[in-house]
């Protein structure tokens, strides 16, 4: 493995919550149709500085035997380098344990990195064992942007994105691209947080949030934010604060994770 270009967390980053103050917020973008500019008004709600990692899930899997979707089903979706862009392939040993297929490794000596490969049903059942639940959409997004109106949270230079995120530098996917040290997932919090201390809010893994699209009547449908390793500027880029992604309910990739949240009392 090449020696990572843009690593930056020296020490372990904090594990724990970031809490958000009830308040009046402005979320959107300009010319996005799915989340347009607008004003939203949020509850007071804490969230994770870190994706859940392997280590969490499988902690949840311990203690109530559970079996996730892609277990099941035997549908799992898994890249590997040489595909065309946004092909991906179906491969029935996939899950949590092995992400992208069992000929491509498990997640031994993994278990700091976030759990993929799981469903939107799985991160909510998870959720239901730990006493936490997915952020909604709305608190994803005043959570990344930490207070900044920019592209990015860190400004509007799209060349710095790699200081703050596991994304695809490569032109395209037909080559594995290690040129920030991971071609796949990277431990969570190895690249610098955002002004509020959370880590991987772009890239590594798409985050499964809570709640739907305006336009969206399909019952199957559920959303994600943030980009994910294999997002590059020529392909997904979603590793920004505004965009949206979709994917059905019961799908899982080895690009999808989540990240907790939880109410706080009213003061």
């Amino acid at each position: 493995m090449i020696a990572a270009l843009y690593v930056f967390s020296q020490a372990p980053p904090d594990k724990g919550f970031v809490a958000i103050p009830p308040g009046h917020y402005r979320v959107g973008k300009s010319g996005l149709l799915e989340n347009s500019p607008r004003p939203v008004t949020l509850k007071a709600f804490e969230i994770a500085k870190l994706d859940t990692t392997n280590a969490e899930f499988a902690a949840f899997v311990k203690a109530t035997g559970y079996v996730t979707d892609a277990e099941k089903h035997h549908n799992a979706m898994v890249f590997e380098p040489g595909l065309k862009e946004f092909v991906w392939i179906q491969d029935p040993s996939a899950s949590w344990r092995f992400p992208n297929g069992k000929t491509r490794g498990s997640i031994a000596g993994k278990m700091d990195h976030p759990v993929t490969t799981i469903s939107f049903h799985d991160a909510t059942e998870y959720c239901k064992w730990a006493g936490v639940r997915l952020p909604t959409l709305d608190e994803w997004e005043v959570a990344c942007r930490a207070g900044t109106k920019t592209e990015y949270f860190f400004g509007s230079d799209e060349q710095l994105i790699g200081k703050y995120a596991n994304i695809w530098h490569g032109r395209d996917h037909l080559k594995a691209d290690f040129s920030d040290g991971y071609m796949y997932p990277s431990p969570v919090g190895t690249f610098l947080p955002n002004p509020l201390g959370l880590y991987d809010m772009y890239g590594n893994v798409f985050q499964f949030c809570s709640g739907k699209l305006p336009s969206d009547r399909n019952p199957h449908t559920v959303h994600a934010r943030g980009g994910s390793w294999w997002c590059s500027k020529n392909a997904c880029c979603f590793f920004n604060s505004a965009d949206i992604g979709s994917v059905n309910i019961k799908a899982s990739f080895s690009n999808q994770g989540f990240r907790v949240a939880r109410d706080l009392p009213v003061r």
